[in-house]
């Protein structure tokens, strides 16, 4: 484990320790099998790595338009509707096509076995999700009517299908003064979005797709501005007492309280 913990992944840093517990995983479900089998009498302990995966960053919306403002246009659409759906950029945002866009329903739909819990999904458009998508569609038959071409993607290039963003992405978040956000902060900000809405959870783990609440749960982020409001709806919900009170332990009384 120390060894495989020494190694080095493509990017230059050592091997994570959630990429090691995946293939402990794995090789504990090897050996699972192997006595279900009744190929091995014996499956040995191993000890998983503590991992450090809680992940903090959102947007609020003047930040997602500081860093949207500066890509480009085909990037600001994948941006836009990531920041609305929550939905994995690099996974089921990029690869949409139109075929499971339907206006007239207004639903954007994943097919099953395409996401990474293996479910299919379907989402419900929003006006502002609408807007993005039209504009989009209309890009697309411009694009398709000038170049000759079919164009399946909804997010391309001039009729390429966008794959990575990642330089273009650290410049503008450089630029926007945010460095080291990522696409990925996009997620944590829906299921925030949608919490402070009132959507119920239970819709809004449908909407992005989280199957278990523990990890619905760690990109539910609570800002100090989050508990502000909080503390603002307690007190118009509770109210204030007027007058005077006396706390123990003090000699005078508080007076004008609530005032």
């Amino acid at each position: 484990m120390a060894q495989r913990q020494a190694e080095q992944t493509r990017h230059g840093k050592t091997t994570a320790n959630a990429t090691i517990n995946r293939e402990l995983a794995a090789l504990k479900r090897g050996f699972s099998l192997g006595i279900e089998a009744g190929k091995i009498t014996h499956k040995p302990k191993i000890p998983m790595l503590r991992e450090n995966n809680i992940r903090t960053g959102f947007f609020e919306r003047e930040q997602f338009e500081a860093v949207w403002t500066r890509l480009t246009a085909p990037l600001q659409a994948v941006a836009h509707f990531a920041y609305i759906t929550g939905w994995r950029i690099r996974s089921e945002a990029l690869p949409l096509q139109w075929r499971q866009v339907d206006f007239e329903a207004g639903t954007v739909r994943l097919d099953p076995g395409t996401t990474k819990n293996g479910d299919g999904r379907v989402l419900v458009m929003t006006e502002e999700l609408r807007r993005v998508l039209a504009a989009q569609r209309a890009y697309t038959d411009t694009v398709q009517r000038e170049r000759g071409i079919i164009c399946p993607w909804v997010f391309h290039r001039d009729g390429e299908r966008i794959r990575d963003f990642r330089h273009a992405w650290q410049t503008a978040c450089r630029n926007a003064g945010l460095p080291g956000r990522i696409p990925h902060d996009f997620r944590r900000t829906a299921v925030r979005n949608m919490v402070r809405a009132g959507i119920p959870e239970r819709v809004a783990m449908t909407m992005t797709g989280h199957k278990t609440r523990s990890v619905f749960e760690r990109y539910n982020i609570v800002s100090e501005g989050d508990l502000a409001d909080a503390a603002k709806k307690l007190d118009a919900f509770t109210g204030t007492i007027p007058g005077t009170i006396s706390l123990p332990g003090t000699a005078g009384r508080i007076s004008n309280v609530g005032k």
